[in-house]
């Protein structure tokens, strides 16, 4: 008879340690789930104000053309036919994304493909000569000034916090040019939101496993390992080992969210404002997401800032210091003393931004490991 009370305890309630859990559940396995939060879901909960489904941090768009990816959360929910197609504000004109014939013609009133090549390509002359050592250099001589100026700097140095010019180039490989009349921001063969928001499918992949909210691992750390015969940690790995090799660097987020008493706000689930002088990077109106039809609306405005222990991780600097310093702390989960008692997954532990149809494939990836063994 095992020592341990669960085969698996897994620390951190979102959407990886809800798809291992479920897993590990229909082999058999007796699973824990322990999360700091209130509530389960991590960042694709959401919350139910005036009958809507506020997705409490940040847009999520479930998109992918990974199949497998796709029939496996249909399994436990349906989705809507929601097509993300936001729309850009600079100084109070509308644009649309992502760069296609209605912004090109928007900018410089084209109206055909070759109109449009044309334009962009008069615009990129001054710059084709550069070798870009940023991410501003990378724009101009990618699209040129008016796109780079209007559509991306002001936005990205706020997502940033930092001038472009201090912004590696490789943020920018490509801008994406698409001579097409066509607003629908992802390529992927799938997309769409849950009907009855994303707790659906998180509740669904829970059914059957206990899960305690409001705990923090690291308060009862010794406590929860004895528990489990492993123990599946899906927070920042830098946390994990106490910072001893120093931090790993993320961009973080707050939202403002308020109830409006009209229908319909912007007209659009997502909106951004791509000026630099203004805080927020975007609105979000979330009865759009499930095309709503409430008296009343629900919109967020989301502002990026600087991480500190005090708020929430979201976006991976991913830069040669920070890629560099998680190698190592890679290297310290798979030493003698953690690899047969400690797993690691999801985007805090693997220090990378994940969309969550890669947070599902990396899940199922790791019970391959895991459970078929």
């Amino acid at each position: 008879m095992s020592d341990f009370q669960y085969d698996y305890v897994i620390v951190g309630a979102g959407l990886f340690g809800a798809v291992f859990a479920h897993e590990a559940l229909q082999k058999g396995q007796k699973v824990l789930v322990i999360d700091k939060r209130e509530h389960s879901g991590g960042n694709i909960y959401c919350e139910n104000i005036e009958g809507i489904n506020v997705h409490k941090y940040g847009a999520h768009i479930f998109h992918t053309s990974n199949k497998e990816v796709w029939d496996y959360v249909n399994q436990f929910v349906d989705f809507n036919h929601y097509v993300n197609s936001p729309v850009a504000n600079y100084r109070g004109k509308l644009y649309n994304l992502p760069f296609n014939m209605n912004t090109f013609y928007q900018l410089w009133g084209v109206k055909t493909p070759a109109e449009a090549k044309a334009k962009i390509e008069e615009q990129r002359a001054p710059y084709r000569d550069i070798n870009p050592q940023n991410l501003e250099e990378q724009a101009l001589f990618l699209g040129g000034k008016d796109l780079y100026e209007r559509l991306i700097k002001g936005y990205t140095e706020k997502q940033w916090g930092r001038p472009a010019t201090q912004i590696p180039s490789f943020i920018i490989k490509r801008l994406p040019f698409r001579f097409t009349f066509d607003n629908n921001y992802f390529n992927d063969l799938y997309q769409g939101v849950p009907i009855g928001g994303y707790n659906s499918l998180i509740n669904a992949l829970f059914e059957g496993t206990e899960v305690r909210t409001g705990v923090n691992y690291f308060e009862e750390k010794e406590t929860f390992d004895k528990l489990g015969r492993k123990v599946l940690y899906t927070g920042k790995i830098d946390e994990f080992f106490e910072c001893q090799l120093g931090q790993l660097e993320y961009r973080s987020l707050h939202f403002e969210t308020e109830v409006l008493d009209c229908d319909n706000y912007q007209g659009n689930a997502v909106v951004n404002y791509t000026e630099k002088d203004i805080p927020f990077t975007r609105i979000i109106e979330h009865k759009h997401f499930e095309f709503g039809i409430q008296e009343k609306t629900v919109v967020t405005h989301e502002y990026p800032h600087e991480f500190s222990q005090d708020n929430e991780p979201y976006y991976p600097i991913n830069d040669e210091i920070n890629n560099a310093l998680l190698i190592r702390y890679k290297e310290m989960a798979l030493s003698a003393s953690y690899r047969d008692k400690f797993v690691f997954g999801g985007r805090l532990a693997d220090y990378k931004y994940y969309d969550m149809d890669d947070t599902i494939e990396a899940a199922l990836s790791l019970t391959k490991t895991e459970l078929d063994k």
